[in-house]
Parts: C-alpha cells; structure tokens; sequence
C-alpha cells in the first residue's frame, strides 16, 4: 500500500459537538424554555443594576391613544367623511362617536406626557436617593409613548418593557434603550413592572390596562407583596363609569378596604401631589 492509499484510507475526524450554550434550534426550542425565562429574569436585573435603577413610577394606559401630531389629521379626515351629503343618519353618528374618541384619547396623552414631566423633573432635583426614581412604561405608543416621551421632556431617562406582539410596533422612540427590553414572556414583563415600582399611574385602557391594574392590584390585597405602592387611577369619568367598584364591596367580593388600595384622580396637579408626597413619606 502506498503512502497515498494509506492516507485516503483513514477514517475522517469527525467535527467537533457544538457547544449547548451555542446551539440556537436547542435554545429556541420547547425544551430550552426554562433557560429563556432565566435569561428574560437575570438580563434585566443585570442591566438595570448597573444602571442604578433603584425605584420606578409606572404609566399604564391605552396603547391606542394619538399623539398631537397625528389627531389633527385624524380630525381633518373626519371633518370630509362627515361633509359628505350621502351619509346616512348612522354613518354620522358613527363619525361623530369616533370624533369624540379622538379628543378624549389625545386629551389623556397630553396629560400622561405632562404629569411624566413634571414627576421626572421633580425627581431629578431631589438630593436624597430614596426620592429619585425613573419612569417605566410598557414601552408602546399611546400612553407608553406619552410617558416616555414626557421624561425625555424633562432631560430624563425613561424605562420601556416592551412585549413582542404580532399586531404592535416595537419600542416607542422616546424609551432609553440601555434601561429597556424586548420581553418575550408577559409573565415575566409584569413581574419587571412591579419589582421596582413605588408608584402606578393608570390611565385608561383596555384588557391590558386592566389585566395589568388587578393583578398588581391583588398581588398587594393578598400581601403577595409587601412593599408599599401607590396606585393613582388617572381619569374619574372613565373608571366611574368603567368599574363600580362600590359593587364589588356590595356583593362582598372584595373588603371595604380594599377600594382604599387606590385613589382616582381627574388633574396632572392631583396626581403629581400624592405621587410625589408618598416619595417623601407622608
């Protein structure tokens, strides 16, 4: 046998395995799903702790309302739709409901976007570390947006826990993104917004808004939690209107109690007071 035939006659090395922590169909696989929640629960406490990200206030609301740029041709679209003298008596009524949609969406994004300022600045000027905190939101448009972009207002940092969603745009260009995620888990989303709150803003919504209220909500009422959180319902003509919580007390569902977990305010100033006043203890 020559030199050549004993060469092509050995046997191929077979490639080196390829390493677990390197093997993306194992790691994106049903398998590897508890090593994805263990990164969605240690990244961020990682990043966030470098950061100094100590205490948070967290805007909730409705992702579906309109910045100020965009109601005026909003309106304007309306305002043809409504001129048009074949429209029957029902499609002018629905012009009109969707009008006052608008103005009331739009009214309460210029009023998170007002109160996120004035709470960051408020922040920013305290000396005492106890009293400084960042706002965080879901990191989405409508009421995400107005939160983050009222911090980035006032020359602040702000927090986005975005979600992945199949019908909704990625984080809102207002969010800081060294202090914000792109979570995969809803559970572990919520888990991040309680974790360093002091304080939840909630403005009106719809099941994400109020899935989000009640389940911190109830994390608190059955002390699943032990931590002080101030809860500020932003908006009486919704919430009134909304959820009669007296009912629940009626029906004996919940402990008189209870409906003192929260308080329902209708002004910037309201909120900003009694956000602010639970920062210095009172």
């Amino acid at each position: 046998m020559n030199k050549e035939e004993e060469f092509t006659n050995k046997e191929t090395p077979s490639p080196e395995p390829e390493k677990a922590y390197k093997n993306l169909e194992f790691l994106n696989g049903p398998d590897a799903r508890p090593i994805r929640v263990l990164c969605e629960l240690t990244e961020p406490a990682v990043r966030l702790e470098k950061e100094g990200i100590q205490n948070t206030v967290v805007f909730f609301g409705s992702a579906r309302n309109p910045a100020p740029e965009e109601v005026e041709q909003m309106l304007t679209d309306l305002e043809h739709q409504d001129s048009s003298p074949s429209l029957s008596p029902e499609a002018t009524r629905q012009i009109q409901a969707r009008r006052r949609q608008i103005e009331r969406a739009s009214k309460y994004y210029r009023l998170a976007r007002e109160l996120s300022q004035e709470l960051t600045a408020w922040s920013m000027d305290q000396d005492d570390e106890r009293k400084q905190f960042t706002i965080c939101s879901g990191g989405g448009p409508g009421i995400m947006e107005a939160a983050n972009r009222g911090a980035k207002d006032a020359g602040g940092r702000s927090i986005g826990l975005g979600i992945s969603l199949p019908f909704e745009q990625k984080l809102n260009p207002y969010c800081d993104p060294e202090i914000s995620f792109d979570f995969h888990y809803f559970f572990l989303r919520k888990y991040w917004f309680l974790f360093h709150a002091k304080a939840l803003v909630v403005f009106p919504g719809g099941f994400g808004t109020l899935d989000e209220l009640f389940e911190m909500l109830t994390l608190v009422q059955t002390r699943k939690t032990t931590k002080k959180i101030t809860f500020i319902l932003f908006g009486r003509e919704f919430w009134e209107e909304t959820i009669n919580f007296s009912n629940l007390v009626e029906w004996g569902t919940i402990s008189p109690e209870d409906v003192g977990l929260f308080q329902i305010v209708d002004s910037v100033g309201e909120a900003f007071e009694r956000v602010t006043t639970s920062f210095e203890g009172g």
